[in-house]
């Protein structure tokens, strides 16, 4: 039965007191047997035991170990040996490590036994030390100062300037340092095992101590003494359990005496061994005393301590008590802390979890103890941490006998995971599962037949059945590399495979049903290719590592055996399968594995005669585009040149291309005769011969045929007759497309004549122009086709074709005039950005409506990267990125990453011109603004905070470094300004300018000025008046607004006062977001105010075009990009008058006198030192607790100076948090990432 109370080992004490013991109560007597041998006597409690007077053996350590002998210490005080002068402290001894682990605590033994308080007095600085801290523990402090005296005093010693202490310290020295500090807490539990652990005075002072530092707020004392206090409790653990074991065999043998017949029985040896059980029951009680202890005082509240590396120990540790002493901590009381904390937000907790139960399921006999955690705590709903080394872990700790088939499944669908270490780990346990519980007698008869008879083949069809029911049928190679550590037998049976496609089934099987031969062959391809390329897919991996000489060799080995059964199987699956062609077109990728010198080595060309000519009655068979793809890729692999069997099959694909191009060629005289009369078949025809070609002209160079010619009459027809089937226009574009790459690698790969370039130049001119007419074509996939192949020829035939020493291919640079370029932007404003509605109206209806919306958003996305490109490479001109810019926040979701990084890359081309396009976007849209709602504009409306949110996003995309981009930043302050007063009111000089409202958008960007740029808006002052800088009324705002913004960060008392328009050296008007942070350090001024780019006269960009007719649509405000900078935001909604704003400002800086007054006082004497020492995160928890006043806060701040007052009795907030422990029943208990960890501890 699992209690809410909390877990510890039977105690004799009182234990709801135990908590709050300082003491721990220890009486019972020495054992006097070989078990105990060396343990002296001890006094009763309240008796003071002698101390011995033995002096200590010399060693070769005692020189490294004087100090712990009290020779080399004056008072706790660190000294250096006279004739080497190396440290000889504690700490020092265990850091360097030079001296064994035995002997230093058996010196530290011997000095205790001469002075026990100075040997603890150097076990206590010990720990001060350990942790980081520069102070020391002198002897008069140990003997009448009380811990959590000490351990505030030990604060004020620490080093603010670093928050570095030993166990957090680099480097390999700090490593080992961590090692031998665990290592010497285990020894000396060890070597006092027998007499001092219980002489009530050495175990009460360490726990006392390590109890109180591990409350500290002081991150560096409660990590170190909450490791210390975790490997003391483990060493405790292993001393319990050997009482443990010693009490067994004590009372076997009592037993055994008292069971011989009296006079055989010896009553002496009874009364001895009822002595020693005795003794043994009383150094158990202790034990169990000093562990309750450290797991109610430290474990139950650092468990779930702020820092994770604190909660990663206990839960580390608590899995090695569970393990070693099972008995007494593998029970529910104690599993529920690792149950919790399963659900720790840091993966490195949830990690240590896993590895503590993967130690405990792996031995069966611990089963019947785990069975109410596993039913409770539902682990393998973890199974998708994002952490991968939790998953893998936890897959690792799955058990089938512990997991129901629902928990089974969550882990099965890992092996699709991208991850591979996950999947890989997913794969094993699939494989234990499904493919390891067969009958072993059944196996043994099976073992001696071969194909689909053997006992692959029964799991190669749970394999398929496996695969179908999972669902993602396009991840056939991910589930093939999940399984390919554990099944690799079992998925390179290929002979088995191919029986299962090619035999009929005898004795009763189950014929494979359409989709299972499918999937099979879908299956073989997959293990086909792993075999061949040794590494895992696409998207598993960081990419290919070298191979290993086996795994190289295991990679030939089964190249050679794949390529000699497929060689002779591929011919006859293909004609087996040759109508369909899914399976056809999986089937075809098989040669590309093969080792091709088997066919001529082995005298196999029968069998490749035989691929050829399925592969032709394939091609005529099929137009699917992705069957012609592979037939092709599959001809260009056999016609390798570096292969004997090139020639052979080039021929075979030579007469193919002829009768194909022949066929081609007559069906499009016929069509292009017949024109408007042609019927269907005549149409079939030629598009059926056409996707074959082009197929074939993607991987083969047919420029010999001349498929061009054909391909533009086509086009021509089409434009002059608009007639042309629209499948028929798309291919003929794609096949010329393909004809022109072909003849430029021809020339860039020999040494073209003049002539060669002209007629390239003139067939590319030609196929330009024919992709432009398309663009006004009415159907548009052809129109998409033109647009997408337009770009890709802009780009090749660009200006960087020419360059890396080919200025003799200058003839061939197209650079696109500017009805192209206007054209292009047209298509992608027209095509790409389109309202969502528009887009819903038009797929209605259809079955299939949410894929297609995805397939269409990607072919948009397309069209508009392509355009995108033609900016970023400077072959369209960048003012027209403006029309793709100003739609940044409203088509966010969609496009906002292409849109952003083509922001980016235009910036590192030309900054200044990229600050003028996105001033040039801003202005379009508000001129747009300005014809819908004419001169009068809202400025409180969500269009024209629309704009202002956008522009607020441009501003965070210069980043921080003002200096570089000082003069772009200033650029585009001077075009903004111009545009704000470039037209006047036309109802008279008195109103402001039409544009003048553009000023709050440009305001956005004064964050980015400098100090000197802001202080010298003389380019402001050109363009106004005397009469405009005193004018006041709320048209006049958004003039007032921007000086001011140019004002902050300047000197601020010359700010312009909304009320008096005169100078003031208090009136102030609050930016939109508030004042900045304090903390924030503001950038050094590098440059004079005489170089204010505010003064230079560049040219700007052309005047925006004319607003078109469409009304600006509301700007959506997605989640805003992490910045430091002081952005500028507003809320039309909240607007209130500049003298409201500047009363709040007097308001505010009450208030933070008023707290600077109160942070002042709380601050004063150690509490500054203590609180300058705490970790942001290292906040006392207060569970359901709302603040809703000051004073509650200074009640708050009360309480945790209180808890400093730390002894091993826990304090008052240690109890009000052991009252509100969850119950282990209460599922509200679990702690989740938000809940139970979200709080810090101290």
């Amino acid at each position: 039965m699992i209690t809410s109370e909390l877990p510890v080992l039977q105690d004799s004490s009182n234990e709801s007191a135990a908590p709050d013991a300082v003491s721990l109560s220890m009486s019972m007597s020495e054992i006097e047997d070989p078990e105990v041998k060396g343990k002296k006597k001890r006094g009763r409690p309240g008796k003071q035991q002698q101390s011995a007077t033995k002096k200590p053996r010399k060693s070769p350590t005692d020189k490294a170990v004087g100090v712990t002998r009290g020779r080399g210490k004056a008072n706790g005080v660190a000294v250096h040996n006279g004739e080497g002068g190396e440290p000889v402290t504690l700490f020092e001894v265990v850091k360097l490590g030079k001296s064994a682990m035995q002997s230093v605590v058996d010196d530290w033994i011997e000095s205790y036994k001469q002075d026990r308080d100075i040997a603890l007095l150097d076990l206590i600085n010990f720990f001060i030390q350990c942790s980081g801290c520069k102070g020391t523990v002198r002897i008069e402090m140990f003997r009448n100062m009380q811990n959590a005296e000490i351990i505030r005093k030990m604060t004020e010693e620490f080093d603010e300037d670093s928050g570095d202490y030993p166990l957090t310290m680099p480097g390999p020295l700090w490593k080992k340092f961590r090692y031998n500090f665990c290592e010497f807490i285990c020894v000396l539990i060890r070597q006092c095992q027998y007499s001092i652990i219980y002489d009530e005075y050495m175990m009460d002072t360490v726990i006392s101590l390590l109890t109180g530092l591990s409350d500290s707020q002081v991150r560096a004392f409660r990590h170190t003494s909450t490791l210390a206090a975790m490997k003391l409790m483990t060493a405790l653990v292993n001393v319990a359990l050997n009482l443990s074991i010693h009490q067994d065999n004590t009372q076997r043998q009592y037993e055994a005496e008292r069971n011989k017949m009296a006079g055989k029985r010896a009553n002496e040896k009874l009364e001895l061994l009822l002595q020693k059980r005795k003794e043994l029951q009383e150094n158990q009680d202790e034990i169990e005393n000093m562990m309750n202890s450290i797991f109610k005082g430290i474990f139950v509240h650092r468990y779930r301590d702020a820092i994770a590396e604190i909660r990663a120990i206990c839960i580390e540790e608590i899995g090695v008590w569970m393990k070693m002493y099972s008995d007494a901590f593998l029970n529910d009381s104690y599993l529920k802390y690792v149950g919790w904390t399963l659900h720790d937000r840091q993966g490195e907790v949830r990690l240590k979890c896993l590895k503590a139960l993967q130690n405990l399921y792996t031995n069966r006999e611990l089963f019947p103890k785990l069975e109410l955690f596993t039913n409770r705590f539902k682990f393998s709903a973890n199974v998708h941490d994002k952490k991968f080394c939790s998953e893998v872990q936890l897959i690792s700790v799955g058990s089938e006998d512990a997991l129901s088939n629902e928990d089974c499944e969550n882990v099965y669908h890992l092996v699709y995971s991208a991850h591979r270490p996950v999947a890989v780990a997913a794969g094993e346990f699939l494989h234990r599962k499904l493919f390891s519980r067969h009958d072993p007698l059944a196996e043994e008869a099976l073992a001696k037949r071969r194909g689909r008879s053997s006992p692959n083949g029964n799991l190669i069809r749970m394999l398929v059945l496996f695969f179908l029911e999972s669902e993602l049928h396009e991840h056939a190679a991910y589930l093939v590399d999940s399984l390919w550590e554990s099944s690799q037998e079992l998925l390179k049976d290929w002979e088995c495979m191919t029986e299962l496609l090619l035999e009929e089934p005898v004795g009763g099987e189950e014929v494979l049903s359409d989709r299972q031969e499918s999937a099979l062959i879908e299956l073989m391809v997959c293990t086909i290719r792993q075999a061949a390329e040794a590494h895992p897919p696409v998207g598993r991996g960081t990419g290919k590592r070298v191979l290993t000489a086996k795994e190289r060799k295991t990679q030939i080995d089964d190249k050679n055996k794949l390529t000699e059964h497929f060689i002779m199987a591929l011919p006859m699956l293909l004609s087996k399968y040759q109508a369909d062609s899914e399976k056809v077109a999986n089937l075809l990728q098989i040669p590309q594995f093969f080792d091709l010198d088997v066919y001529s080595a082995g005298r196999m060309e029968k069998h490749l005669d035989a691929l050829l000519k399925q592969i032709r009655l394939v091609v005529e068979k099929h137009i699917e585009a992705d069957v012609l793809e592979a037939c092709s890729k599959t001809y260009s692999i056999l016609c390798s040149e570096e292969y004997t069997i090139m020639n052979r099959v080039d021929i075979a694909r030579s007469q193919l291309i002829d009768e194909m191009t022949d066929r081609f060629a007559h069906s499009v005289e016929e069509l292009l005769q017949e024109a408007e009369e042609a019927d269907d078949d005549d149409i079939y025809n030629v598009l059926a011969t056409l996707k074959r070609l082009t197929a074939f002209h993607n991987a083969h160079d047919l420029t010999r045929w001349d498929l061009f010619g054909n391909c533009y009459r086509l086009l021509k027809a089409g434009i002059e007759q608009g007639s042309m089937p629209e499948q028929i226009a798309v291919q003929a574009l794609q096949c010329s497309h393909y004809s022109i790459l072909w003849q430029l690698v021809k020339i860039t790969e020999g040494a073209p004549s003049k002539d060669d370039l002209l007629a390239l130049r003139r067939v590319v001119k030609s196929f330009l122009a024919v992709c432009q007419q398309c663009l006004s074509n009415v159907n548009t996939p052809v129109k998409e086709q033109a647009f997408m192949l337009l770009c890709d020829l802009l780009m090749i035939f660009s200006h960087q074709l020419v360059s890396g020493g080919r200025e003799g291919l200058q003839p061939l640079v197209f650079n696109p005039d500017s009805t192209l370029q206007n054209e292009l932007l047209n298509f992608v404003l027209d095509h790409v950005f389109i309202d969502q509605d528009d887009e819903n109206q038009s797929m209605e209806g259809d079955e299939e409506d949410e894929a297609n919306k995805i397939e269409a958003l990607h072919k948009r996305r397309n069209l508009l990267a392509a355009f995108s490109k033609l900016i970023i490479y400077d072959i369209v001109d960048m003012p027209a990125a403006a029309d793709i810019f100003k739609h940044y926040m409203k088509y966010y979701n969609d496009y906002g990453d292409i849109i952003k990084e083509t922001l980016s890359k235009t910036r590192q081309t030309d900054k200044i011109q990229c600050a003028k396009t996105l001033i040039l976007s801003l202005q379009q849209l508000f001129n747009e603004l300005l014809q819908d709602q004419g001169p009068n504009l809202d400025r409180t409306s969500s269009h024209v905070s629309g704009i202002k949110e956008l522009a607020r996003r441009f501003a965070l995309t210069f980043g921080l470094d003002q200096i570089k981009t000082r003069e772009a930043v200033a650029t585009l302050h001077k075009d903004g300004i111009e545009f704000a007063f470039k037209f006047q009111n036309p109802r008279g000089a008195e109103l402001p300018p039409i544009n003048l409202a553009f000023l709050e958008v440009l305001s956005e960007f004064s964050s980015k000025l400098l100090r000197q740029d802001k202080k010298t808006p003389l380019h402001l002052e050109k363009f106004m008046s005397e009469t405009m800088s005193e004018r006041r009324e709320d048209v006049w705002l958004p003039l007032i607004s921007y000086r001011n913004s140019l004002l902050t960060g300047g000197d601020e008392g010359d700010r312009m006062s909304v009320t008096s328009g005169s100078s003031s050296k208090t009136g102030s008007v609050r930016s939109k977001k508030g004042r900045p942070p304090l903390h924030k350090k503001r950038i050094e001024e590098e440059s004079s105010v005489e170089g204010s780019w505010l003064m230079r006269s560049d040219t700007t960009l052309q005047t925006p075009r004319t607003p078109t007719n469409r009304a600006a649509e509301h700007l959506p405000d997605p989640d805003s990009e992490p910045g430091s900078e002081n952005d500028f935001v507003h809320n039309p909604q909240m607007q209130m008058s500049w003298l409201g704003q500047q009363k709040m400002d007097d308001s505010s800086r009450k208030d933070r006198s008023g707290m600077s007054y109160i942070k002042s006082r709380s601050n004063q004497g150690v509490r500054q030192t203590v609180r300058g020492l705490m970790e942001d995160d290292a906040e006392p928890i207060f569970e359901d607790v709302m603040m809703s006043s000051r004073g509650q806060l200074e009640d708050m701040n009360e309480e945790f100076e209180d808890t400093m007052v730390i002894d091993l009795p826990p304090s008052r907030n240690r109890r009000e948090r052991a009252e509100l422990r969850p119950d282990f029943f209460d599922s509200a208990a679990m702690i989740e990432d938000e809940s139970g960890f979200s709080m810090p501890m101290f």
